[in-house]
């Protein structure tokens, strides 16, 4: 019996890290240090890989992504490098995801750079599972709480990150995002109402391991019916990010700024097309 994921786009439901910006307690020093190199390895799939001490335990390999508003680490890493007590059931946050929930890291560690107290989510993220099966491990995502920290160039040549620290903090996104949400209504509760509408409902089957996710419904009028989407088009990309499940797409959606146009990439029947869509602006 296969069992489907339906979600209907109504972008922003969570906040985005810039909508989040001002939570953080470190503005940042506006100064440059020394600049840091780390190798990356470029997958089939096309994403980045680098390797990641955590608590001086590792390396482990785990995908470099630009889009990605949290880091992520599977729960086996997070049992090996300590960031996961097997005896204790979390860290007393929210367990997101029926995971290991928000954890911190004493020691984060790529290349030559060193962070102290990294925020990461701690789960077994379905994208990062179906690529490990065909590439080999993976472990997680490395995402905005790490590289906001950096002005970073990308040498595809001698494949190297280069980072220089740019004395800026991120705010915990999690933490932030909790907080919001237990906050109850205020005035800053507007940042977790729809930023963008889209207007399409998505859904992956669970024994479905192609990329993307199948367009089950767009609405009419709607930013998807505006873009050209139709019914069974297998949605690819959304603004450059991938989609290759529900929360993916969930969470590139929510990172779109509604009234401006980005590219989707959808693949309707043998042929990948690419198309236009400006999210409207949501309640």
């Amino acid at each position: 019996m296969r069992h489907a994921f339906k979600f209907v786009l109504f972008a922003g439901l969570i906040a985005t890290p810039a909508a989040l910006a001002d939570d953080s307690s470190k503005k940042g020093k506006d100064v440059e240090g020394k600049p840091v190199v780390v190798p990356f390895e470029l997958l089939k799939s096309q994403h980045m890989a680098i390797q990641v001490k955590l608590n001086g335990k590792g390396p482990y390999r785990l995908i470099f992504d630009t889009g990605a508003p949290f880091n992520v680490i599977n729960n086996r890493i997070a049992k090996d490098s300590g960031v996961l007590d097997a005896k204790k059931k979390g860290s007393g946050g929210i367990a997101l995801f029926g995971m290991g929930g928000p954890q911190v890291v004493k020691e984060f560690e790529a290349g030559g750079a060193k962070i102290e107290k990294m925020p990461v989510m701690v789960m077994d993220h379905p994208t990062v599972s179906m690529i490990s099966k065909v590439l080999g491990p993976i472990d997680g995502i490395v995402g905005f709480p790490f590289f906001a920290r950096f002005k970073m160039s990308i040498d595809y040549q001698k494949k190297e990150l280069v980072l220089v620290p740019n004395g800026y903090e991120p705010a915990d996104f999690l933490e932030s995002m909790t907080k919001k949400m237990m906050a109850g209504p205020s005035k800053e509760a507007a940042v977790l109402a729809p930023a963008g509408t889209w207007g399409m409902v998505v859904e992956k089957a669970s024994d479905d391991e192609d990329a993307g996710v199948v367009v089950k419904e767009v609405l009419k009028g709607g930013a998807a019916d505006a873009a050209g989407l139709k019914v069974g088009d297998r949605l690819l990309t959304l603004d450059g990010r991938w989609t290759d499940t529900v929360s993916d797409t969930f969470a590139a959606a929510g990172l779109a700024k509604p009234g401006r146009e980005v590219e989707v990439t959808v693949k309707r029947g043998s042929k990948e097309v690419k198309l236009k869509a400006t999210p409207g602006r949501g309640v």
